[in-house]
């Protein structure tokens, strides 16, 4: 869903769409999407980049990426896996393919793009992106805590991470709470789950392990502005 009103300088404003990491980021002057299924096309009115995670139903829907592209003309970046079945919906001046490593730029916007730990995908990624003023959103997809991710908030430092907290195969409250630890964001919020529990026990985890980090439990589909 689109976000109407561009936050001020410095902000950042994100809407939860969906049970899953379906997430509408707005900054000052881009719009990016990660992940859009279980949302009508027609919710997004502007934006400027699709940002795909991998290829399972609950993060892809190829049809519903084609139908947003031709509408906003927007730019598609997308895992491997992912990528090879958007080939033939996306134009292929508007299709990045994307990988571990890799940087790219949506007007004046960076996104960084890392490994996924989520065994049961091909070829999962995780995005990092930073905004024309700095802002740093970590979005996780549907990763479990790695090692790695310590090196990733070290350089990154995160203003917001989103942490998967149920549904994928092996995540939990516990485990959203582990990347946290990994990563120090100074704003932590749970997501992928169905129903509310797992994010209530995701805020009490926390406070109990890391309470100088903030927790926010944010409700689908309203905006909030940060941080």
């Amino acid at each position: 869903m689109s976000i109407e009103s561009a936050p001020e300088r410095g902000k950042v404003s994100i809407l939860w769409f969906n049970d899953y990491a379906g997430l509408s980021i707005r900054t000052p002057n881009y719009s990016l999407v990660v992940d859009p299924v279980d949302v009508d096309a027609g919710a997004f009115t502007q934006v400027d980049a699709l940002l795909i995670t991998h290829e399972h139903y609950d993060h892809l829907d190829a049809s519903l990426v084609g139908e947003i592209q031709a509408r906003t003309g927007c730019l598609v970046a997308a895992d491997p896996t992912s990528h090879r079945m958007l080939s033939g919906v996306i134009p292929s001046n508007k299709l990045v393919r994307v990988e571990p490593g890799m940087d790219f730029e949506v007007g004046d916007v960076r996104v960084h793009v890392e490994r996924s730990h989520h065994p049961p995908a091909s070829t999962p990624v995780v995005y990092l992106i930073t905004t024309e003023d700095g802002v740093c959103v970590f979005h996780t997809s549907d990763s479990l805590p790695y090692e790695g991710m310590r090196q990733i908030g070290e350089r990154f430092k995160p203003d917001i991470a989103f942490c998967t907290v149920g549904i994928a195969p092996g995540t939990s409250p516990k485990t959203g709470v582990e990347i946290v630890k990994l990563v120090r964001p100074k704003v932590a919020i749970p997501y992928h789950t169905m129903g509310t529990s797992a994010l209530r026990s995701f805020a009490d985890l926390l406070a109990r392990e890391a309470p100088e980090i903030r927790c926010l439990v944010i409700e689908r589909n309203k905006v909030y502005t940060l941080p």
